[in-house]
């Protein structure tokens, strides 16, 4: 299969490039660099005059390459086209695979799906040609193991439209995911900024063995880190035992290091990920990676006495793990296996034991490896006569995956016990279900990374819960939860009672090289000059966007709040997916879905609202859409961890679109929060947090003072309340100098046309 950039000559010169950066920063610095500082440090656009003071300052940095998958793309694509900008400035590819069905199998979906969306493929493949990127069409797989296929290495610095693109960190890439406006900056040729991550280190001795998986360990994780003990962090797994994992394993831990809102999640390189390269067909840059081994590793002082130069530090002897299962509603909901069933059995359980269905795969876990191990499972109950009692569907990661699977027999011993292979995309893991069945509280387990309530099937009452893809195929088999293959037995097609065997130990690569499947990557002409955008006039997919207005140099005064949202406030509560995908790309349509997921914390009302100039509970979106008529800014008040989840892009969007003016919570989660700040909009925590308990349903909001915004500076926010009182309190921000000129500009995509000399309107 081609790639293109992935090549010796291109690591050479990221390495040069990184080790001379890296002297400069060592010189400044005065001590050992942890494995993250040498990738990001070696990417600064100038380490000269940088400012290096981890959780505090913003590092401007060049990045080698920009990932997007399809439905992030179309709003990216429309934003760099306002740029005015002929072709993109480094290597870049667009990924289609979030807006692929899952409906019946993979084959009739993949059909279907390139008929329902040929619009919007359609115009992609017109702007990749145009612009110079590289083009992976429908079915050739998801973004994140593509990616790890073709294009990630070790020292890379990747940034992609998704916030699982650290998954290339299994190949010691530093990958980050971003909103769309960060990916367009980057592709424009500007420097891209992010806030200097703190580190965690996770010291890994010992090896799995038994039912262990690289999944347990990022599951272990999870439950010590929660959704919010990595923000503005990045975890570097290090230690003897990570030697001892795959590279597609490695892969695994980083993807769902997102789940724990890490920055991104890396491993050392080491011949483990060399193996990986030498089968995907990029033997020639693993010469090149050794030679700079020093670059791709933590320095080892920091190593030996690691306590010294990170944040925290996470210890576990691989050894004794066993497998753990997280859920359901949170990806940090964790508990080993052993008690589990103890857990579901106790008086107070809500939890539904019976297993409505099993999904194993997913861009987390559909190597070759996880396969192999899942598929054991599945011969061992077909060979006595055991088949899903929960309905089985399998997700490969990549053409690639699907085609290896057939010929090695994999995919054939997974139908066999009843499982049907969906698609090369992202289907059921964000919510691309067409789900018949289970209008009543069910239970599904996953090998997915995300499990907010509908996240899977747009469902409420769907209990989700996460483990390895052995485990949840061992749990298809029982058709229960509470089933622990490690003790419990299954009873078999002659009545006779027998234990599962842990899985045999899987070659992370196949023996034979990985089969290719169809050719399904396009590349882009030379010169794009002569081709037009593909966008009907009267499309109701696809819309044209026009610069947001700039800042008009006043006070935002008597905003009305909009939503104050109650516990949970994640990017799919603010801006659902599911069947609103199908309108990522048409703003005004798609912004109708704006909040719809959202608990109003003044009743408890999910996505509906009091619309304080008529008294009437409506809809969110149609009362943003009532103050906007009116000319009336908004706000919305958010809880903790505001923003969490995907990268969404349009979570931003639609509140910026629909007139808001700023979001205040106790916290933000790192991405949401950039993506806001991209978009104009102000991004505020309340200086003390119990301050969300002052603000009231019929408050008016005024931002006071704004014209002396300033970096480290308290916000003075007044509270009017109905009644005539009034209560003062101050907000806190992270914004930069360069962000507050984003928030002036009203944008940073205005902000960045301000720079080459085209001007915006003012409000």
């Amino acid at each position: 299969m081609t790639t293109i950039d992935s090549t010796p000559e291109m690591a050479a010169r990221i390495y040069e490039t990184s080790e001379r950066n890296l002297q400069i920063v060592r010189r400044r610095l005065g001590r050992p660099l942890t494995l993250s500082e040498k990738v990001l440090l070696g990417h600064l656009d100038d380490p000269e005059t940088a400012e290096l003071d981890a959780g505090a300052s913003y590092l401007s940095l060049r990045p080698d390459r920009v990932v997007f998958q399809d439905a992030l793309a179309q709003s990216a694509l429309l934003q760099f086209a306002q740029t005015e900008r002929k072709r993109v400035a480094l290597p870049t590819t667009i990924h289609c695979d979030h807006l692929i069905q899952a409906r019946h199998d993979g084959v009739r979906d993949l059909r279907e799906a390139r008929a329902e969306n040929r619009e919007v493929y359609d115009f992609l493949r017109s702007a990749a040609a145009k612009f110079g990127i590289g083009f992976w069409q429908p079915g050739s797989g998801i973004i994140h193991q593509v990616v790890l296929e073709n294009y990630a290495f070790p020292g890379q610095l990747i940034i992609g439209t998704d916030s699982h693109t650290p998954n290339a960190g299994g190949l010691g890439a530093c990958a980050i995911g971003v909103g769309g406006a960060d990916a367009v900056e980057a592709i424009a040729g500007m420097p891209w900024e992010l806030l200097y991550p703190k580190r965690i280190a996770v010291y890994l001795t010992g090896s799995l063995c038994g039912w262990a998986a690289p999944k347990d360990v990022i599951l272990y994780v999870a439950g010590q880190l929660t959704v919010s003990g990595g923000t503005n962090a990045i975890v570097e797994y290090i230690g003897p035992g990570a030697r001892s994992i795959s590279a597609t394993g490695k892969a695994t831990i980083t993807n769902m290091g997102a789940e724990v809102g890490a920055t991104t999640s890396m491993f050392p390189a080491d011949p483990r990920m060399a193996r990986y390269l030498e089968a995907t067909g990029r033997r020639a840059l693993v010469p090149i990676i050794q030679r700079y081994q020093h670059l791709l590793e933590p320095d080892a002082d920091v190593e030996a006495m690691p306590d010294k130069y990170y944040d925290r530090v996470i210890e576990l002897d691989l050894s004794t793990l066993e497998p753990h299962v997280v859920g359901p509603h949170s990806p940090d909901r964790v508990r080993p296996i052993s008690k589990l069933a103890a857990e579901i059995a106790g008086s107070r359980s809500e939890i539904i034991d019976t297993v409505s269905v099993a999904l194993i795969g997913s861009c987390t876990n559909s190597s070759y490896e996880d396969m192999s191990r899942a598929a054991d499972i599945a011969a061992q109950g077909a060979a006595r006569g055991v088949k899903a009692a929960a309905q089985f569907f399998v997700t490969p990661g990549s053409e690639q995956i699907r085609a290896t699977l057939e010929r090695d027999g994999q995919a054939g011993m997974l139908t066999e016990a009843g499982g049907v292979v969906l698609a090369n995309a992202c289907g059921p893991c964000i919510g691309q279900w067409r789900r018949e069945d289970a209008e009543k509280p069910n239970t599904i387990v996953t090998s997915f990374n995300r499990n907010f309530p509908r996240r899977n099937d747009g469902r409420a009452g769907t209990m989700n819960f996460i483990a390895s893809p052995e485990v949840v195929t061992a749990f298809a088999l029982a058709g229960r939860l509470s089933f622990n293959p490690l003790r419990d037995e299954l009873i078999g097609g002659d009545g006779k009672a027998f234990r599962l065997d842990a899985p045999k130990p899987a070659p992370d690569v196949p023996a034979n090289g990985f089969a290719h499947g169809a050719e399904l990557y396009v590349s882009p002409p030379s010169d794009g000059s002569g081709v037009a955008l593909e966008i009907r006039p009267d499309s109701e997919r696809l819309q044209l966007l026009s610069p947001w207005a700039a800042w008009d140099g006043q006070d935002f005064a008597h905003m009305p709040v909009l939503i104050k949202t109650k516990g949970k406030t994640t990017t799919d509560h603010i801006s659902p997916a599911g069947v609103w995908i199908r309108y990522r790309g048409h703003l005004d349509k798609f912004s109708d879905n704006m909040f719809m997921g959202a608990v109003n914390a003044f009743d408890n009302e999910v996505g509906r609202v009091r619309n304080v100039l008529t008294g009437k509970t409506e809809p969110v979106s149609r009362v943003a859409r009532t103050y906007l008529t009116k000319g009336l800014r908004w706000v919305a008040v958010g809880d903790w961890n505001y923003g969490e989840g995907s990268s969404r892009e349009h979570a931003a969007l639609s509140p910026r679109f629909l007139g808001g003016a700023a979001v205040i919570a106790r916290s933000f989660a790192r991405i949401h929060e950039t993506n806001l700040k991209k978009q104009g909009l102000l991004a505020l925590t309340f200086a003390d947090p119990n301050d969300y308990d002052r603000v009231r349903e019929d408050d008016r909001i005024s931002l006071v003072g704004l014209q002396s915004l300033a970096s480290g500076k308290l916000v003075e926010c007044m509270l009017e309340h109905a009644d005539g009182t009034r209560d003062s309190i101050r907000l806190k921000h992270s914004y930069g100098e360069a962000q507050i000129a984003w928030f002036r500009a009203g944008s940073a995509l205005n902000a960045m046309r301000e720079t080459s000399g085209q001007g915006v309107a003012a409000a």
